[in-house]
């Protein structure tokens, strides 16, 4: 594709808007939003991100068209499955719900900035040399390797590095200040936690980004789709965090169908590997494959992840129904009331009484 610089510029400043007006509504009424709000915004942004791509297919053609969608989705499943990582770290600095909006909103913001820079230097390297895609297919493999060999069970989130740096030579507070990031107390400056858990979001947005601009640079290797399709996954991040927050826990089998993907694409990126850089007849997988795979494993996945919840639910409530109640085993065990006697009693006279 031949993007022109002023195609770039309308884009970035479209997307900085748009981040922009909804600091704005953030800041000026912080709130938790209610499942019918964080639906709504949820469901503009998937429009916007619909219709760009249907716009891109009219413009510069239906292989471009189906390279954003398929990179979109990729890069949309991996960002739902980092909510899980938010969640943590926003339970673990025990954020106020009121201000959570406003913490992911600026994680989104970061997150976007992290990208970009990753994307332009990706794609330098790319350009630079086609035997990158042997590190890039070799990182999502032992990614996927990770996530299928990982234990289930949820981890509580682990301070960083640079987080205990900050808490080691800075004075910091345990209470929030509003939305304050420092605040002054007993005449000295310290830094509050929502100073500390921006630090904590940011510093894993680089993380994620490290997992996902290999992924979505196996599907195109063009930069502009590649900055496109992870901003508009990254967009209504923030609301889809508040409407399916309480859901997540049940897509179980989430990391397995992200494994699954990043596997597949890992493979694929060597396969394309090998052709650029040797002689041999190697087959590539083509984008409409990958699409269809990717859909495939997301749809098991989400099926899969419902079923075995519903089998939890249904273990737990026989067990509880085979469960004696604890008067019974109290009557069983001649400890409940229906037993007890005092002493010199009869149980005749017991009775009259």
């Amino acid at each position: 594709m031949d993007i022109h610089p002023w195609i770039w510029a309308v884009t970035i400043v479209t997307l900085l808007s748009v981040i922009a007006l909804d600091f704005v509504i953030t800041v000026r009424k912080p709130h938790e939003p209610s499942m019918r709000e964080a639906s709504i915004w949820v469901g503009v942004y998937v429009s916007l991100a619909v219709v760009f791509g249907i716009g891109l297919g009219v413009v510069a053609g239906s292989a471009q068209s189906l390279d954003f969608f398929t990179g979109w989705i990729v890069e949309y499943s991996m960002s739902i499955d980092n909510l899980f990582v938010f969640i943590l770290i926003l339970g673990s600095f025990a954020v106020p719900p009121v201000h959570r909006q406003r913490v992911l909103l600026v994680g989104i913001a970061l997150a976007l900035v992290f990208r970009g820079l990753f994307i332009a230097l990706g794609a330098a390297v790319v350009n630079a040399f086609a035997g990158v895609f042997f590190l890039f297919g070799a990182f999502l493999l032992f990614t996927a390797w990770k996530l299928i060999t990982e234990s289930d069970d949820d981890e509580e989130y682990k301070e960083n590095a640079a987080v205990r740096m900050v808490r080691r030579f800075l004075p910091t507070t345990d209470e929030y200040h509003e939305a304050k990031l420092t605040v002054r107390v007993d005449g000295r400056r310290v830094v509050t936690p929502m100073l500390l858990v921006m630090i904590a979001i940011g510093l894993t947005d680089i993380l994620f980004a490290l997992d996902s601009i290999p992924a979505i640079f196996g599907i195109t290797q063009e930069p502009y789709l590649v900055f496109t399709a992870n901003a508009f996954a990254l967009m209504g991040l923030r609301q889809l965090y508040f409407l399916i927050g309480g859901l997540l826990t049940k897509l179980v089998h989430l990391n397995k169908g992200l494994a699954v993907i990043l596997g597949f694409i890992g493979l694929k990126l060597v396969l394309h590997a090998l052709h650029e850089t040797t002689d041999w007849h190697v087959p590539e997988i083509g984008t409409l494959t990958s699409l269809l795979v990717i859909l495939a494993t997301l749809l098991v996945t989400t099926v899969t992840s419902l079923i075995s919840n519903r089998r939890t639910l249904a273990a737990e409530a026989r067990a509880a129904a085979e469960r004696p109640s604890p008067s019974v085993q109290e009557t069983e065990a001649g400890t409940g009331p229906a037993s007890e006697e005092r002493p010199g009693d009869d149980p005749r006279e017991r009775v009259d009484r």
